[in-house]
């Protein structure tokens, strides 16, 4: 049996979209473990132990959102969290944010600003903020508050986006504010952390530019404005094992960055690729590779100019599919919901195996979790497990 890492939060245990383990062939046919309607259409991701997965809904008035607890092995809800939840968003006002596990409580962020402390064993609300209005933000822009929450040496991360804290660290355990940072108003993409040139440092984006926060105090280290303006600044950046940082939006594409001695970015990207230009979706490195969807499969080459080792089409890849990745293996899932196993060392594209994971689906965005051999995707209405 692979090891049952957690899938703790967005893009799994280290934000990378890396797992243990991927099979070598794909199930013949789909026969969920399990399978659990819910109350509406969602694009938020999902976060799972071996035990528990989290999942979130909306209520069918589209009032209120709703976090449910599941039962990793039989889909039996154990707990549900309820909270009026109003406004009008683009796609839904479901939540977008993927939920945080960690030492026994789960961090769950809505769009509409609600951000909750749980406790994973019993649903039991530990504190509760709402991050637009208790930071004086004006408005949540047109797609609210989508950037996953991130616990970086013992400060749980959000980026409320108001003018004098664009980005917040809170005690994990009370939610107080442990600093504050002014700036502009928040993206959608997530944060890493990364240690670089001796600079420890939280990296993600504002509305117009990419930045680094010194994670201890809240400094901003650098500022990385792009040539052409209007990314919607979803995708988050990657770092790539040598120090460099990947990043890919639609009008710069995609672009390897060097850091100074001091850890502050290079502005002049070190090489770029105009062909791969995702709104929404997170490209993986693995193999030593770069690998990213924009109607094709990119493999691109890092340490050659992000030129193509080879370009994939199929029908699967449209204009955005999560990718999960060993070193030896791909596992795409596309918004239409087909599941592609591809070699990732190849020389070509080269298809493994294919499953249609969820019939009649055309938009599936959620981000979905895999711990051991369990799988667990979120369609419109309904959460699956599928044994790989």
């Amino acid at each position: 049996m692979p090891a049952a890492e957690a899938w703790p939060g967005w893009r799994g245990a280290r934000r990378d979209g890396h797992v243990p383990w991927l099979p070598e062939k794909l199930p013949a046919v789909l026969k969920p473990l399990w399978e659990k309607r819910l109350a509406s259409a969602g694009v938020g991701g999902l976060a799972a132990t071996a035990d528990v997965v989290i999942v979130s809904d909306r209520n069918p008035d589209d009032t209120m959102d709703i976090w449910r607890c599941l039962d990793a092995a039989t889909g039996r809800e154990i707990w549900a969290l309820r909270y009026l939840a109003q406004g009008k968003l683009d796609y839904g006002n479901s939540p977008r944010a993927t939920p945080l596990i960690q030492d026994g409580s789960v961090w769950l962020l809505g769009a509409m600003g609600h951000l909750h402390c749980v406790a994973l064993a019993t649903g039991e609300v530990i504190w509760e903020q709402h991050i637009g209005r208790d930071y004086g933000r004006v408005d949540k822009g047109k797609w609210g508050y989508a950037s996953s929450p991130l616990i970086v040496d013992g400060r749980l991360i959000v980026n409320p986006g108001a003018k004098d804290a664009s980005l917040v660290a809170l005690d994990p355990a009370t939610g107080k504010t442990l600093w504050q940072s002014p700036g502009e108003p928040a993206a959608f993409a997530s944060f890493i952390v990364a240690d670089i040139a001796g600079q420890r440092q939280l990296i993600g984006y504002d509305r117009t530019t990419l930045g680094g926060w010194d994670p201890a105090t809240g400094t901003r280290l650098w500022t990385l404005k792009p040539r052409r303006a209007s990314d919607f600044n979803v995708p988050t950046p990657v770092l790539l094992p040598d120090s460099r940082l990947l990043i890919a939006t639609e009008n710069n594409g995609t672009r390897i960055h060097a850091f100074d001695a001091g850890g502050r970015i290079i502005p002049e990207p070190l090489a770029t690729n105009f062909d791969l230009v995702p709104d929404t979706h997170t490209p993986v490195y693995a193999a030593g590779r770069v690998f990213g969807i924009w109607e094709k499969l990119y493999c691109l080459d890092p340490q050659n100019g992000l030129k193509p080792v080879w370009i994939g089409g199929d029908s699967a890849f449209e204009d955005y599919a999560a990718i999960l990745a060993t070193d030896d293996r791909l596992l795409v899932v596309a918004k239409d919901a087909q599941i592609l196993l591809i070699d990732a060392r190849a020389g070509e594209f080269k298809l493994l195996a294919r499953l249609r994971g969820l019939a009649d689906e055309q938009g599936l965005y959620s981000h979905p979790a895999l711990v051991g051999r369990r799988l667990y995707l979120r369609g419109s209405s309904r959460i699956v497990c599928i044994e790989l």
